[in-house]
């Protein structure tokens, strides 16, 4: 059987974090459905386009690109309604805009250099555009920090999940990490012992981040944990 261990609102988490959004921070805690929150909030028809719309709008999107996107075509907004619901968002989690704002800030006064809480690095440069302009990669510079520590996290639960299992001794094969996702196969009735022992690798990420960055993780990291004979058919399993 697989087991997969997804990492719940990885991306939305480490946002919140980085940031240090009070609004997103708390509404991670107190485990709201935030999409579904804004899905009313901004006009949204679905919790789906709503969820969609974060995720672009955290890595860079603007109102253009969402009025020509074909996921976002069938919501009907002209590029003036969707600077509405960006500005909107923005109002709601003012902590995101200012950290958006000091990311470009750092970029310029840095030589171009983004440092996140594990150490890895990146360095940006202007690009000419197709109007001879130099403009800086906001979309890269708005998106990697955020994959980039979420990768980062996921690792410190994979090793601290890999550690676990070689000290069972029990018969599985680790299948290491699909983007935010643990991915285990073993034998059925092995299933649950193998999920608490992803489950607790997930949660035990916060100390791990303190200990191995020297970095206070603020948030808990939570997962949502599937179990089946393949890829397709696997159903949620509960801890």
């Amino acid at each position: 059987m697989l087991i997969n261990c997804d990492v719940r609102g990885l991306e939305v988490v480490v946002a919140a974090e980085l940031s240090g959004d009070k609004v997103l921070k708390q509404e991670v805690i107190d485990k709201v459905d935030f999409h579904a929150l804004n899905q009313e909030r901004f006009g949204l028809p679905d919790r789906v386009t709503a969820k969609r719309f974060i995720f672009k709008l955290l890595y860079g999107a603007t109102a253009y690109g969402y009025a020509t996107d074909s996921d976002f075509i069938a919501v009907g907004f002209g590029k003036q309604q969707w600077q509405r619901v960006i500005d909107e968002f923005y109002s709601k989690y003012s902590g995101i805009k200012k950290w958006h704002d000091l990311l470009l800030e750092t970029c310029r006064r840095n030589d171009g250099i983004i440092e996140i809480p594990s150490g890895r690095y990146y360095k940006f440069a202007p690009k000419k555009n197709d109007w001879g302009e130099f403009k800086w990669p906001l979309t890269q510079i708005k998106n990697y920090p955020v994959q980039g520590f979420g990768a980062d996290l996921v690792k410190l639960a994979r090793i601290e999940f890999f550690r676990k299992l070689q000290e069972s001794g029990l018969d599985a094969l680790f299948v290491q990490t699909i983007h935010d996702s643990l991915v285990v196969d073993t034998h059925e009735e092995m299933c649950y012992t193998i999920s608490v022992m992803l489950k607790e690798s997930v949660e035990a990420v916060p100390d791990l981040c303190r200990k191995y960055f020297n970095y206070n993780f603020t948030l808990p990291l939570t997962c949502e944990i599937q179990v089946g004979p393949n890829k397709k058919d696997l159903k949620e399993y509960k801890v």
